[in-house]
């Protein structure tokens, strides 16, 4: 199983709306298949494996990292590829939410007479796909907050000069996370201010995550870096009613898709909606600080350099008005390595 789920995490990034599936198929203590869920979801992860274990499948253990599918979608169900092929155990790890499988993938299994059992390394694997179980419970995307400062919490010197406070290596390891993200998110204020293109660099990405921008009054210049690059990969602009609409029919000419939503909240639900399930928010400060204020962020990716910028320099998060420690969030702490020169500590809320 922690095989199966090493290989959905190859899926992160390029399946959404889909969860990332890993399935690892053995027989007599020989793996005989293995896959995972394709880009843009198919096909699903145990049709890969079924194929490469050909024959060889009847018989034998199909280890699943999340409940094998029971509904006609694009493809026919994975709970009757797995019944067809003549496996006579499945092992899974999680229960899949969707409302179209919940419990159905695995009662159809045990139906043609397999033995099924449950929740092994259940926690591991709804870890992976927490992007995918918040979409289908809440509405909303994962959303993985980055801060990239210095010892002492600051992303710019107080002239506003922020290249580069890390090192190349924790550079290019920023663009490994983007890539593990459906969407990359920043504010109009970065945006500005940095004329960032957002794309997976120099690590020979296949895919682009899509690129989001919260731009209530669509200010930001089609004519920068990121409306030229829209062919690169995906431009989402996230606008308000305020938004003139010179302003929006550039951006539509520039081939960006535009959102109308009111509101962080509504401008993640309107990503769910669209199937979006993990972002990256690499917004600046005032970003960050209404993502902590409204609750809305579930991983902490944060980079820190050792250098020192004074209580003059930019702060990496705005003010959040809280009075008492208690109001504070408490998140754990769940790794830390040395990048280069720089440190990467990965919290989750």
């Amino acid at each position: 199983m922690a095989h199966a789920i090493g290989l959905a995490r190859r899926g992160l990034g390029n399946v959404w709306p889909n969860p990332a599936v890993g399935c690892v198929i053995v027989r007599e203590g020989r793996i005989v298949g293995r896959g995972w869920t394709q880009p843009g979801g198919r096909p699903h992860a145990e049709v890969r494996a079924l194929e490469q274990a050909g024959p060889l499948a009847e018989g034998a253990t199909a280890y699943v990292s999340l409940e094998p599918c029971a509904h006609f979608g694009k493809t026919p169900p994975c709970s009757a590829a797995i019944v067809r092929a003549g496996v006579s155990h499945v092992v899974s790890a999680a229960i899949d939410p969707d409302p179209r499988v919940a419990g159905r993938g695995h009662a159809m299994l045990r139906a043609a007479g397999i033995t099924v059992t449950e929740h092994v390394m259940a926690d591991q694997a709804r870890a992976l796909n927490k992007g995918f179980l918040k979409r289908i419970g809440q509405g909303l995307p994962m959303v993985t907050l980055k801060l990239a400062t210095s010892l002492d919490g600051r992303i710019a010197t107080a002239a506003g000069e922020s290249r580069w406070i890390t090192g190349a290596e924790a550079r290019r390891a920023v663009h490994a996370i983007r890539l593990s993200h459906d969407a990359v998110m920043i504010g109009s204020g970065t945006a500005l201010a940095d004329d960032p293109e957002l794309s997976v660099r120099d690590i020979g990405a296949r895919h682009q995550p899509v690129r989001v921008v919260l731009d209530s009054t669509l200010r930001l210049d089609p004519g920068g870096r990121l409306g030229r690059s829209v062919r690169k990969g995906p431009v989402w602009m996230v606008h308000g009613d305020a938004a003139p609409q010179p302003a929006r029919d550039a951006w539509i000419a520039a081939g960006a898709h535009l959102i109308q939503a009111s509101g962080l909240r509504a401008a993640l639900r309107a990503l769910a909606d669209r199937g979006i399930t993990r972002v990256f928010s690499e917004g600046g400060a005032t970003v960050a600080a209404a993502l902590l204020r409204e609750g809305l962020v579930d991983d902490l990716a944060m980079f820190t350099a050792g250098a020192v910028l004074g209580g003059d320099a930019v702060p990496a998060i705005a003010p959040l008005g809280w009075a008492h420690l208690a109001d504070a969030p408490r998140p754990t702490l769940m790794d830390q390595r040395v990048i280069g020169g720089d440190t990467l500590t990965r919290w989750s809320f």
